[in-house]
């Protein structure tokens, strides 16, 4: 046996407590911003909202502050007669911290038409609580509506029951103590499958829209060949061999026609427009506004973002008692260190919500700098290439920083609100040796399929043929790429009658 010892040399980042609140306030939405800030005011009485502002001489001591917090992290467990002779007040009770703040970052005449702007979200119900709702029509004893509502939780959020029988059996013997069988199951599947929307509960796209056809069926519509086409010839369906089901099935060119637009017109994903789940609806607020005053780009930050927050001046009055009277006493000299710890724990989250500001602030600005012409014409042929590295670079930000800002947060301008991770786009060059945006050359790719023939879809050979044809150097299996990445099914799928 032999002992081998090594010398190893790695470099580790420490985050301090100001970093990761940070890092977390930063992914907090705008929208959710007011429920966090909340949630600190009711945690530290230290901290309170003011109508006035708070302290503009924060930014110049809080440099101070967390330089001597990184060196000696405060522990109360650890508390000695040493500590408590050397509390200094004198940081705590300045005067002058209700000045209204220079940090914040709108003009105050702006401020209203911001507010008018902000979309606020939208207060729905959910799918699943819709399902739920109906359970109520169905005649179940106790034990059958517990098994209900494990199957309507098993439904995913297109509205399809993927989970197999034989795991909800055995999920209701293990977390419930159900002991049934799969008939059972089945039966109230059955049942379920009759809620709205119709075609939910499914466990493939052909039983979904096969769900929808009986049910319009029963409602006296005429969609029995509708239903023999989905039942017989579904694989031809899905790949579009229209003449196997037209010969299989005898019939005519017009009869195709309108089985076709029948089944078409069917909900692929029934639970996707009900409630919560239709994320694509759901509202956003954006963090920031972009607006073209005379071809000036002016940015604003939402106002949500700027909390007006201020140390209680309760707390000052506390600890200018104790500075008036006598420091020998151990209780309220512990009592002075729990203060203290509130007032550094509230300036700690007033100086990471400023941070945050300036974060969001300097990553648009950027971004907004960069994609200049984009923001003026709205026109996405008009996107530079930027990659994370580039704003990173701008901004003296790290590049996860950049990031999280990118993947988390909404800018509003006069063509749409967008998500800041839309702006961001690898390069491609063209001919003359210029970088574009491969944004540019995807909008270019949809353009051209939306405008095809559908009786005579572009194939992929064609598509880069005619993008090499305007000057781009791009390979079939690049247009394959940005195709799939666009959802835009291969030509044989854009078939159309």
């Amino acid at each position: 046996m032999s002992l081998n010892q090594s010398l190893q040399q790695k470099l580790l980042q420490k985050l301090s407590p100001q970093q990761i609140q940070l890092m977390k306030l930063l992914q907090v939405p705008t929208a959710n911003l007011e429920e966090r800030v909340k949630e600190e005011l009711e945690e530290n009485p230290a901290l309170e909202l003011s109508e006035e502002g708070f302290d503009e001489n924060y930014e110049g001591e809080m440099k101070d502050e967390f330089a001597d917090r990184e060196e000696d992290n405060y522990d109360e467990s650890s508390k000695d007669e040493e500590t408590y002779d050397n509390i200094d007040i004198s940081d705590y009770v300045r005067e002058g911290d209700d000045d209204i703040a220079d940090y914040k970052l709108r003009d105050d005449n702006y401020g209203e038409q911001e507010e008018k702007q902000t979309m606020p979200y939208k207060v729905e119900t959910s799918f699943y609580e819709v399902l739920e709702a109906q359970l109520g029509m169905l005649n179940l004893d106790e034990t059958e509506y517990r098994i209900a509502e494990q199957i309507i939780g098993s439904i995913d959020e297109d509205g399809y029951l993927r989970r197999e029988t034989s795991a909800i059996v055995d999920d209701l013997a293990f977390r419930q103590n159900i002991f049934t069988d799969e008939e059972h199951v089945e039966r109230i599947i059955k049942r379920i499958q009759y809620f709205d929307p119709s075609g939910v509960a499914a466990r493939n796209l052909q039983e979904c829209l096969l769900l929808q056809l009986m049910r319009q069926k029963e409602e006296g519509k005429d969609v029995d060949i509708a239903i023999a086409a989905l039942t017989k010839y579904f694989d031809e369906f899905t790949k579009k061999h229209y003449e196997k089901i037209q010969r299989g099935l005898n019939l005519t060119d017009e009869e195709l026609k309108d089985v076709m637009h029948q089944i078409t017109r069917l909900n692929p994903k029934p639970g996707g427009h009900v409630g919560e789940v239709n994320k694509a609806e759901s509202y956003v607020v954006p963090d920031f506004f972009i607006t073209n005053t005379g071809g000036k780009l002016e940015l604003t930050l939402n106002s949500k973002n700027a909390p007006e927050l201020r140390i209680s001046e309760g707390y000052r009055d506390m600890l200018r008692e104790y500075d008036r009277g006598s420091k020998k006493d151990r209780r309220q000299k512990e009592a002075v260190l729990f203060i203290k710890q509130k007032i550094d724990a509230a300036k700690w989250f007033i100086d990471a919500i400023k941070q945050r500001q300036h974060t969001l602030i300097s990553t648009m600005t950027a971004i907004m700098n960069h994609q200049h012409d984009f923001f003026l014409t709205g026109d996405e042929t008009m996107l530079r290439p930027m990659i994370l590295k580039d704003i990173a670079e701008k901004t003296g930000l790290d590049i996860s920083t950049v990031s999280r800002v990118a993947n988390s947060k909404f800018v509003q301008t006069e063509f749409g609100t967008y998500r800041l991770k839309f702006f961001f786009s690898e390069s491609l060059t063209t001919d003359s040796g210029e970088e574009v945006s491969t944004r540019e050359v995807k909008k270019i790719l949809s353009d051209l399929i939306e405008y095809e023939n559908k009786k005579k879809p572009l194939s992929d050979e064609r598509l880069t043929e005619l993008l090499q044809e305007k000057g781009y150097n791009i390979a079939r299996r690049t247009v394959a790429k940005y195709r799939e990445q666009l959802n835009i099914p291969v030509a044989r799928l854009r078939k159309e009658l």
